[in-house]
């Protein structure tokens, strides 16, 4: 399982890595919300699944509202405000710390772990 999580987390590292390399904020955007989207995408299919539990579900629901709060803030929305130009590099961190403690809070089991990253791999 925690080569899994790994994965999942190193989803986001290689996310914050481009937006970091990149000097466009609104290529570092694009980047972050193409992140969000992808991992939203590939919860959304997993969830779906009847392989998973009522449990799991509701572990994948945290997991998608704490992805939804980081695509809102990074766009200024629903209360939040705008993440601006100069703090993109920063904000790219900060989602992976915030959604590496948010994996460690969710349990997810081993196949749904790997479900989501077989997604992920095939949506990128």
């Amino acid at each position: 399982m925690r080569r899994e999580k790994n994965d999942l987390q190193k989803y986001f590292n290689d996310a914050s890595r481009k937006v970091k390399v990149t000097a466009d904020p609104s290529q570092k955007r694009e980047i972050l919300n193409e992140s969000f989207r992808t991992m939203s995408k590939a919860l959304d299919l997993v969830e779906s699944s009847p392989l998973v539990s009522s449990d799991e579900r509701a572990g994948i629901g945290r997991y998608k509202a704490a992805l939804q709060n980081k695509q809102d803030e990074l766009e200024g929305r629903n209360g939040y405000e705008r993440v601006s130009d100069g703090q993109l590099n920063s904000f790219a961190d900060y989602v992976v710390q915030d959604m590496e403690q948010a994996d460690q809070m969710i349990t997810i089991s081993v196949v749904t772990l790997l479900l989501i990253v077989i997604l992920v791999v095939l949506l990128t």
